[in-house]
């Protein structure tokens, strides 16, 4: 096996696949590709929902479709017809065996599975030396795709709200699932101290998959959710007998912090220039996630497709593109909001989903929102406690602004 390639990719997860994905689709104009994970084999470990069509080299993946959701709380409940930007799923072993295949094609890409990166990767000679336990390896480019977060594990990486969520898939005995639509939030029963609740994702009247997730100021494992996912099994399936298939588990950044980021680049590049264009850092802990949602998936296929034609061209590698600062200034108050006042983070989500229109409401979530979509979400949300948290939010921000000032 060769040492040399034109390109690195570190972490064969959503973003690294996706990314090799699309590089492979370039025949004989991809880059000289290793990819290094650390994982032995791929399973069934995610699923991935989002609202409108996919990118085309997935959307054949999409096994199923919903044109309605409901959000409930202890005060009241909404359901919401979302037909025209349906919610959408892509398990991991479709996606997996899909980018496996796709790779496989290509023999310009190498995968190396079951290898860890010893230490941090150094700049030398024009080209970027990563060691791993069995061999060492250059490349002129290096993209970082790593998570460094899986089951147990907790990331380093500092966020206004860790969004953690533990689920089951299971199959029951009798037909006590709704197949057309989604419960998108449950809150009832979960008290206002902390922001809780439970999402279920019919896969038929038979099957579902059931998760409790949480916001909050710090990521949660499995462990830490377990009971919390229990009683939420209990509540939807009664007496019904069921099995467990599988588990997954997740911890989300929703608003990554600027000193956090900061100090990640100067960590993983400490013997190179800070800015060094051939090196990229993407994926979760990068911005593929959305602040205030903490969905990832479309945002890292449109960072892969753009990333993937500018290598094919030549070209440096791209990091994903900074959402523009009125998002992020709406997201960072409202996500701040959340974290101060937990209590009525139920009222909220439900005057959203009750107030706007559905139209409207998938747009913004699926970031296809107009400036008029906007508009309508800040003008259905209560103007008072956002009003009030404001000054509060400003201070925070200057705060982490002047922490990662150069002294």
């Amino acid at each position: 096996m060769s040492t040399e390639f034109d390109l690195i990719i570190l972490g064969g997860g959503c973003a690294g696949l996706s990314l090799a994905l699309r590089l492979a689709a370039l025949g004989e104009r991809c880059p000289r590709t290793l990819i290094i994970e650390a994982r032995h084999a791929y399973t069934n470990d995610r699923t991935w929902c989002f609202w409108g069509e996919p990118a085309a080299p997935l959307r054949h993946l999409v096994q199923q479709r919903w044109n309605a959701l409901t959000v409930h709380t202890d005060a009241g409940q909404v359901r919401v017809d979302c037909s025209a930007t349906p919610y959408q799923r892509i398990s991991a072993d479709a996606f997996y065996t899909e980018a496996l295949a796709k790779v496989a094609s290509n023999q310009a890409i190498t995968l190396l599975l079951g290898e860890s990166v010893d230490g941090t990767p150094r700049k030398a000679e024009q080209a970027w030396h990563v060691t791993c336990r069995q061999n060492a390896y250059r490349a002129a480019m290096l993209i970082d795709t790593r998570a460094g977060a899986g089951i147990g594990e907790q990331p380093s990486a500092e966020a206004t709200l860790w969004q953690s969520f533990y689920g089951q898939e299971i199959v029951c005995s009798a037909p006590i699932f709704d197949p057309a639509c989604v419960t998108l939030m449950d809150f009832r029963g979960t008290g206002l101290e902390r922001i809780l609740f439970t999402y279920v994702l019919p896969l038929s009247a038979h099957r579902a998959l059931i998760e409790v997730t949480q916001f909050g100021p710090t990521p949660l494992r499995p462990k830490q959710l377990s009971d919390e996912l229990a009683l939420a099994v209990a509540a939807c399936t009664g007496a019904t007998r069921f099995e467990v298939l599988r588990y997954e588990h997740g911890m989300l950044p929703m608003g990554l912090q600027v000193s956090a980021a900061n100090s990640a680049a100067k960590s993983a590049a400490k013997s190179a220039a800070q800015c060094d264009p051939t090196y990229v850092r993407a994926g979760i802990l990068q911005g593929a996630a959305r602040p205030a949602t903490g969905y990832a998936f479309q945002r890292i296929q449109r960072w892969a497709e753009l990333c993937a034609e500018r290598l094919g061209e030549g070209a440096l590698p791209l990091a994903h593109v900074a959402d523009p600062p009125l998002l992020r200034a709406l997201d960072g108050l409202f996500l701040s909001l959340l974290r101060a006042r937990p209590d009525i983070a139920p009222a909220l989500f439900l005057r959203l989903f009750d107030t706007v229109d559905s139209g409207c409401l998938t747009r913004f979530l699926s970031e296809q929102g107009s400036l008029t979509d906007c508009a309508k979400i800040v003008a259905a949300l209560p103007a008072r406690p956002f009003l009030r948290h404001l000054p509060i939010a400003l201070k925070q921000l200057a705060t982490r602004r002047s922490a990662v000032l150069p002294a």
